[in-house]
């Protein structure tokens, strides 16, 4: 009831409520400039660590964790 009184609203926001075509290009000037580190917020993890990913997630090891092909899997794609 006091929502209703005070003038206030509740918004909704599935997946974001940007405009990847002016979002993403604001994102890469502002590490560009310093003021957005993503490099710094990631961890890579080998596809074949994917649990050991997750269980960092859960953690709070990292911000982050980002999967990539292992080694000996990046000859076969």
């Amino acid at each position: 009831m006091s929502t209703m009184q005070t003038g206030l609203t509740v918004k909704g926001i599935v997946e974001g409520d940007s405009d990847p075509s002016e979002f993403i290009p604001e994102l890469i000037g502002h590490y560009r400039a310093g003021r957005f580190p993503f490099d710094k917020m990631i961890t890579t993890f080998p596809l074949s660590a994917i649990n050991e990913a997750v269980a960092a997630q859960h953690r709070g090891d990292v911000v982050k964790a980002v999967l990539v092909p292992d080694a000996d899997l990046q000859d076969v794609v």
